[in-house]
């Protein structure tokens, strides 16, 4: 398929064919961001015959390091950007991070250059948390917590003594993974939030969102799919809730199904599917959700794979990557549980420059587990390395594995 060929960003994407990879006929997707999720997908891709692109802001990020073609650029520079997919002419850009220049994106698609997943517009507005916040609660009028935005230290004060109050949560508005995060019990924690949350940013801007707590039992990841039916049309599906346990804001295990009222379920369901309704366009989406009760809140949604979803990687029919590849290039998808399963984070524990991992074997001798390594260039004391995966009949018996499993690898200097 030509560029000038290119659908309409609004109509399903559905290629005539899939090419050869590094031939005339190839079908070439570009990843923007190629860490451990945009790895799996890129491996997803590579399975279904495409040729893929791998770009990153650092030399031999993990997606990288298999893909057929490597590319390194500050996706945040609007001019970088465009250059690089005028250059390398993907016939799909699929964003895996949120520090790009997704107004340019917006121009190339409408330019007819690219189709942006799942497309340009739910990038921008997923790419930080006031645009998506914004569409939620005062578009769609979904139940959130309540909550301010804030440019400076003295209006984030501002905004906890008359709107918000204690305890609260700040976050920078463009971050993942938690980063940044913190929860503010009193005065005294407003500074050093104000510090962690400006650290903490994918990019420098200065600005955060404060949300009132609430009191809830449980949060989920809701992974919502959007995918062609037989009948050439849009159709959603839904994959078992993933439950999780954050720390600092960091997901550090996560398992599937996690049991829930079946009201509840049906109401997380139905905030997942308005929202990726509004945002469109196909592949899968992370929905977090606040739970209490039969009670459901929107949080934040990822328009891609989500870290809490590398759990279904030993628990799906299809991995969360495979849906993604598949419902991007228009294929048929199945979102059934395999068996419940479990993952917990390895971290790397150390700064330093190609580590070595000890303790795999004995990691593996774990029963029913696997692990992945994901091959950063660079340890960071908290930064995830690596992650065990555990499967049982039992998701209890499963956490419990993953987190003997990861406990055993060590990650050392040289």
């Amino acid at each position: 398929m030509s560029t000038h060929d290119l659908p309409d960003p609004r109509a399903p994407f559905c290629p005539a064919h899939l090419g050869t990879p590094l031939s005339p006929s190839a079908t070439r997707v570009m990843l923007l961001g190629s860490g451990e999720l945009g790895k799996e997908v890129l491996i997803a891709l590579q399975r279904l015959g495409v040729e893929t692109i791998a770009v990153d802001r650092y030399d031999q990020a993990p997606g990288q390091q298999v893909a057929h073609h490597a590319r390194t650029i500050t996706m945040s520079d609007a001019a970088q950007l465009r250059q690089l997919i005028e250059l390398e002419r993907p016939v799909l850009v699929v964003p895996e991070i949120e520090a790009i220049a997704t107004e340019e994106l917006q121009s190339l698609e409408a330019q007819g250059l690219v189709r942006v997943v799942p497309t340009a517009r739910a990038a921008r507005l997923t790419m930080d948390r006031e645009g998506i916040r914004r569409l939620a609660a005062e578009t769609l009028g979904l139940p959130t917590s309540p909550y301010v935005f804030a440019d400076s230290l003295a209006q984030l004060q501002a905004a906890i003594d008359d709107q918000i109050g204690y305890p609260c949560i700040v976050k920078p508005v463009m971050s993942s993974s938690g980063k940044g995060q913190s929860k503010i019990d009193g005065p005294e924690d407003v500074a050093a939030a104000w510090a962690f949350a400006m650290a903490g940013g994918r990019v420098s801007h200065g600005r955060v969102i404060v949300e009132g707590f609430i009191d809830f039992d449980y949060e989920i990841t809701q992974l919502t799919v959007r995918a062609l039916g037989a009948d050439g049309q849009i159709e959603t599906h839904f994959c078992e809730p993933i439950g999780h346990v954050q720390v600092q804001g960091d997901y550090v295990e996560s398992w599937q199904p996690h049991r829930m009222d079946p009201v509840a379920l049906q109401r997380a369901r139905d905030i997942a599917k308005a929202v990726t309704d509004d945002l469109g366009g196909q592949g899968l989406f992370g929905v977090e959700l606040f739970v209490k009760g039969e009670q459901v809140w929107f949080s934040e949604v990822s328009p891609r794979p989500h870290d809490t979803g590398l759990v279904t990687l030993c628990t799906q029919v299809q991995s969360e990557f495979e849906l993604h590849a598949r419902a991007i290039l228009g294929l048929p998808v199945d979102t059934r549980l395999r068996s419940p399963g479990a993952s917990a984070v390895i971290y790397g524990g150390v700064e330093a420059q190609g580590v070595v991992f000890e303790g795999v074997a004995d990691a593996l001798s774990v029963p029913q587990t696997d692990i992945r390594l994901f091959g950063k260039p660079e340890s960071f004391e908290r930064r995830r390395m690596g992650v065990a995966l555990a499967y049982d009949a039992d998701v209890e018996v499963a956490r419990t594995r993953a987190k003997d499993a990861a406990s055993r690898v060590k990650v050392r200097t040289r």
